[in-house]
């Protein structure tokens, strides 16, 4: 990129063409750099071992904004993004359709523990606004990590609220430009002035994470209408969280977790044998490595890892991300995603694993596909799915059934699971 703009603005490239390697900035390059950055996933991994330091991630940011200039996109990147302009959220949902589906899930929970759950939409006046991506809200496996939120607040007592108008966590504007990234940030911070909240909380999400950690008070901070986070439930102040006043899901849960707050029942998952898969923002953009792992060991009873060169901030790609988890992209995807299959594969094979857990909304659509190419028999779960499965709530019925209505081995139900 850098040796095209010398054609036209160096001296030495306007004088010596051939020599120095500059080009005229013809369709034909347009198309090549086209190419380039929408096969980057903007993971970040070249930045963790570049000795120059160098964060190709950023690049290929600004050449995709030069291109959205352009009109050159992809369907997938600017429909969710108009959707999320228009409707609040990316994949389009009306305000009746959040409230459908999420009740559909309270009805699912009730079958599952025999809780009825009746969550609040819009309410002013409640302490958390919870912001979910929208893959959580309508497509497995997103739902079942949802139905692992409302249970978990539901068993605390927990005062929130969810929102029909900041429906969206995730961010495609990400992908396309800087202004179209603030503007569909903007209604979270919005919506919470409007609800009068005292801070808010945020589910499991990768380029969501990313936005609201490395730029959200950037572009509209301070956000002094809002308290510094503190846990309703165990008086824990979330002093990271003190510029945004956002904090993240798997931070929340395992606080509860280490103060005894919860009851937990990992033997409900004793016939999963789970590994983690860092999803590279949370990752690589706010250091989200430890806290998924603690929930996971404290309700799973078989965690094992990855090889370690594969996991953490070193961690591998889903080859779905930056808006490239379209069906059209699959071969790409496949093929980017392969490294992180065969480190999967390695565990499945050594140690009998059969569930890839992760805290991304893209990598719980992404890498069921990969999965059933690459290691069949893997399933992909959120995090707060398999602590929904653990959880005992008071007054609970005897669960039988895991959050996707499938019989659990040992529990009074005949399975082959």
């Amino acid at each position: 990129m850098c040796i095209r703009d010398r054609r036209y603005f160096t001296t030495s490239s306007k004088l010596f063409v051939s020599l120095v390697g500059a080009r005229d900035l013809t369709e034909d390059v347009l198309k090549e750099w086209w190419y380039y950055f929408f096969q980057c996933t903007e993971c970040r991994r070249c930045s963790v071992f570049c000795p120059y330091g160098i964060d190709q991630a950023e690049i290929t940011i600004m050449g995709r904004e030069l291109l959205n200039l352009l009109g050159l996109n992809i369907e997938w990147i600017a429909g969710p993004v108009a959707n999320c302009y228009i409707k609040g959220n990316h994949v389009g949902m009306e305000p009746q359709g959040i409230v459908s589906n999420v009740e559909f899930m309270c009805e699912d929970i009730e079958t599952i523990t025999g809780k009825v759950i009746k969550p609040s939409f819009n309410r002013k006046g409640a302490e958390i606004l919870f912001v979910v991506p929208s893959g959580d809200l309508f497509a497995e496996p997103g739902i079942y990590t949802c139905m692992g939120y409302l249970m978990l607040f539901e068993q605390l007592g927990l005062d929130y609220t969810l929102s029909t108008y900041a429906s969206e966590g995730g961010n495609f504007g990400f992908f396309t430009s800087n202004e179209m990234a603030k503007r569909l940030n903007a209604k979270i911070y919005a919506e919470a002035k409007r609800l009068g909240v005292k801070w808010i909380l945020g589910g499991e999400c990768g380029h969501m994470w990313r936005v609201i950690n490395q730029y959200m008070e950037t572009w509209h901070g301070p956000a002094d209408f809002l308290e510094e986070p503190v846990s309703p439930i165990t008086g824990t102040k979330f002093t990271n969280a003190k510029s945004t006043k956002m904090v993240h899901i798997t931070e929340f849960t395992a606080d509860l977790i280490y103060h005894n707050k919860i009851k937990l029942d990992p033997s409900r998952n004793d016939h999963l044998r789970v590994t983690f898969h860092d999803s590279c923002n949370p990752t690589r953009a706010m250091g989200l490595m430890e806290e998924p792992r603690y929930i996971i060991k404290h309700v799973c009873n078989h965690f094992y890892e990855m090889p370690e060169e594969t996991i953490r901030e070193k961690t591998l790609c889903c080859g779905s991300g930056s808006g490239l988890n379209a069906g059209e992209n699959m071969e790409l995807r496949l093929r980017g995603g392969f490294p992180r299959a065969t480190a999967v594969k390695y565990v499945r094979d050594k140690h009998g694993v059969n569930v890839l857990a992760n805290v991304c909304a893209v990598d719980r659509a992404a890498l069921p596909s990969l999965m059933d190419y690459w290691v069949s028999g893997v399933d992909v779960m959120g995090v707060h799915e398999l602590l929904g499965n653990a959880l005992v709530m008071d007054g609970e019925i005897e669960r039988t059934l895991d959050l996707r209505l499938q019989p659990l081995p040992g529990k009074g139900v005949d399975s082959d699971v």
